[in-house]
């Protein structure tokens, strides 16, 4: 008897075509957000579950699915999803490391220049018609993005592809600050320097956010970080939401105490706080770092690949690529 899986969003049709070479599969088409209590009963006999960040695994879940044995998500963070409690039923979690760090660097970079550089509120600004009424020499005047200090909090794979982008493509000058400082070869090749946080809040002009969410990293910006940047930086968030207190920054940015923001990830997504909506300068999407059809598709592979070598399946079996607790696997 085949294993039964669960994938919970809406994929891409060849991926679903594969999962069910090896599994009785029910999939999501219509892309519906379950309710936890919905989620729990479509997992009931099931031995797998390909999830996103939008579902919440945790104890309560996994007490209540106790077939489940491979939890297989698709992304790098994996805070939606309770890892202490998954090992302790001896369920392996899995995440999509490595193929997205580019494609993510490149929005990153996109979101801190149309941050900068006020694309959004200057697009707002023709579209109402404004532009045929009034057209000022000094309009929408931002600051320069060559040339000027970019700062990295976080420096993995996304902020050293981030860190090479500044320094090499635009002559800025790279500061970082990280829980351990990188290799100096790998400082060299990014063209980045090291600095402790107080020095990185201080000095950027544009402050990159990407660092891994865990209880440490909560609010890891908040007010007291917020009144240490200059009154001309931007501050550019694809990390988590909860690395920013988002209430602290809306009254920065509405009082004049940082310039701009670019936000991709909010506490609490998909809802964006009010404050943030209203102001005009913040940049706002909806968590689509890895929004590309080549990237995201990789994602998707890279979890079936995961899954079905997880429930003992296919030439990997029981060998998944990128374990998250692969103690499980013992």
């Amino acid at each position: 008897m085949q294993p039964s899986v669960l994938v919970t969003r809406a994929t891409f049709p060849d991926i679903a075509d594969r999962l069910r070479r090896y599994f009785a599969v029910e999939d999501n088409p219509d892309d519906t957000i379950w309710p936890q209590p919905e989620l729990i009963r479509r997992l009931q006999g099931r031995q797998g579950a390909m999830t996103t960040g939008s579902e919440r695994i945790d104890a309560t879940l996994l007490d209540a699915c106790p077939q489940l044995r491979a939890v297989c998500n698709v992304g790098v963070g994996y805070n939606n999803v309770d890892v202490a409690a998954c090992t302790a039923r001896g369920v392996l979690l899995t995440n999509t490391p490595d193929v997205l760090t580019e494609t993510t660097a490149d929005f990153g970079f996109a979101l801190m220049m149309a941050t900068a550089r006020r694309v959004t509120e200057s697009e707002r600004f023709l579209r109402r018609g404004e532009w045929i009424k009034t057209g000022r020499f000094d309009q929408f005047l931002g600051p320069d993005v060559h040339g000027a200090t970019l700062g990295i909090l976080g420096m993995g794979r996304i902020g050293q592809a981030i860190a090479r982008r500044g320094a090499l493509g635009f002559r800025m000058q790279v500061i970082y600050h990280n829980r351990s400082r990188l290799d100096l070869a790998v400082e060299a090749a990014c063209g980045a320097r090291y600095v402790d946080k107080q020095t990185l809040l201080a000095q950027a002009d544009h402050l990159v956010l990407v660092v891994p969410y865990s209880a440490g990293s909560h609010h890891a910006i908040g007010a007291a970080e917020l009144a240490r940047m200059k009154p001309t930086a931007t501050l550019t968030n694809i990390a988590r939401g909860g690395i920013v207190d988002d209430a602290a920054l809306a009254q920065a940015l509405r009082e004049g105490r940082i310039a701009a923001a670019g936000l991709d990830v909010f506490e609490g997504e998909p809802k964006v706080p009010p404050a943030l909506l209203e102001l005009p300068n913040v940049v706002l999407t909806p968590h689509i770092g890895s929004a590309s059809v080549a990237t995201r598709h990789a994602m998707a592979a890279l979890t079936a690949d995961n899954l079905i070598a997880a429930l003992g399946c296919g030439p990997n079996a029981g060998k998944p690529q990128t374990p998250v607790n692969p103690e499980v696997l013992k």
